[in-house]
């Protein structure tokens, strides 16, 4: 078994590192970011896959993966995770049917409910406890599905016609546009911004790059929010116009 995830604030690789654990020690998880991904997939059958969902949608990034690599789907056994900040209807779903148009076959379908990772906006911002509760109880979850799934019984959610309207009406129909495409709209605050390259090293579209001493955002930007959660200046913003707070997964989870 392989584990494939795509992941800004470490939500879906947190999920998928889990649900490995609880399923398969001996498997091994890794990101769409990794230069040999395509080795990975071609060496494996079953493939467990784990990605945040954006407006009910599939960030822009993992749309193209999935798409460019469209011939080494065919005859997998794939299994979707999506994790949410609050709803999705169909967050395992749209990427399922993504798989199964290139001949993959889905065995099934998790959501988990988890941390917001908008850091810029005060929607579904949650108090600490809260936050840490989410994340334990997506563990209980994800330790229920792989038991299930053990004893012939995979979870499918978000598969399915109901799931799919859902999803569709529920926010993609409303707010396709927003990831259709790359964005443009990162901004830098270049009276906070040091210039240290952090954002830089994390961004997973090579999006950003120093220049004069500052960051500088091009136009390819996915919505990961890696990089406006990790700015230690907090200079980088998206859909609002100031960093609310910070969040990645490490913070939540209990040691």
């Amino acid at each position: 078994m392989l584990g494939i995830y795509f992941s800004g604030t470490g939500n879906s690789r947190y999920a998928l590192e889990v649900f490995l654990r609880e399923y398969d020690e001996t498997a091994q998880a890794y990101s769409i970011e990794e230069a040999d991904i395509t080795d990975y997939i071609k060496d494996n059958k079953d493939i467990v896959f784990s990605y945040p969902v954006q407006y009910s949608n599939i960030p822009k990034m993992l749309k193209d993966f999935v798409d460019r690599y469209k011939h080494l789907w065919q005859g997998k056994r794939v299994f979707v995770i999506a994790t949410m900040g609050l709803f999705s209807g169909d967050g395992a779903g749209i990427l399922a049917r993504r798989f199964r148009k290139y001949g993959a076959q889905i065995t099934g379908g998790l959501h988990l409910k988890m941390p917001d990772s908008i850091a810029d906006e005060k929607a579904l911002k949650r108090p600490m406890e809260k936050n840490m509760e989410l994340v334990k109880t997506a563990e209980n979850k994800i330790s229920d599905a792989v038991r299930n799934i053990k004893n012939g019984k995979s979870p499918q959610e978000g598969i399915g016609a109901l799931y799919h309207f859902a999803g569709l009406f529920g926010q993609r129909l409303y707010f396709y546009n927003k990831t259709k495409q790359y964005t443009d709209k990162i901004k830098i605050d270049t009276k906070t911004c040091v210039g240290c390259g952090k954002c830089v090293e994390l961004c997973p579209m090579k999006n950003l790059n120093i220049e004069n001493n500052f960051a500088k955002a091009e136009d390819r930007c996915t919505m990961c929010y890696r990089c406006i959660n990790n700015c230690p200046k907090q200079a980088i913003t998206l859909l609002g116009k100031r960093v609310i707070e910070q969040g990645t997964i490490d913070k939540y989870i209990k040691k």
